[in-house]
């Protein structure tokens, strides 16, 4: 829901990535979408990939905004690289079952990365493949 709800607000020109690990999890999402806004993927606004989050999506870098919607232990390089200069990425980071701080990270211009810590939070961790149940 989260990626159909950005999907829209981006524009025409826009292009939203929701990528997670588990296969069955992008085929509903893929599913789920179709539903209510085919629109979205048959326009190309709007795609599911399986992947890990942690490594983002080099292939349609670079990024005006990321939004990670799990907590990662630290603040993964590869997607600060992915940010576009003027880019910005939202982010929990920390260990799992404890407070976890919610940071904003800016690429300026002039490619300076900047980071914000805007509140505590408690988000479920960003995780591997073989460390992700079902249930």
């Amino acid at each position: 829901a989260v990626v159909s709800t950005q999907s829209t607000g981006v524009g025409e020109a826009g292009r939203v990535v929701g990528i997670d690990h588990i296969p069955i999890l992008v085929e509903m999402s893929t599913t789920n979408t179709r539903r209510h806004h085919s629109d979205l993927l048959d326009s190309g606004r709007l795609s599911f990939v399986e992947g890990d989050g942690r490594e983002g999506y080099p292939a349609d870098a670079p990024f005006d905004c990321i939004h990670v919607g799990a907590a990662a232990l630290d603040i993964p390089k590869p997607l600060v690289d992915q940010l576009a200069p003027g880019g910005r990425m939202v982010l929990p980071v920390g260990a799992p079952n404890c407070t976890q701080k919610f940071f904003q990270i800016d690429r300026s211009g002039d490619g300076r990365v900047s980071k914000k810590n805007l509140m505590s939070v408690q988000y479920v961790p960003l995780t591997d493949k073989d460390k992700q149940v079902l249930r």
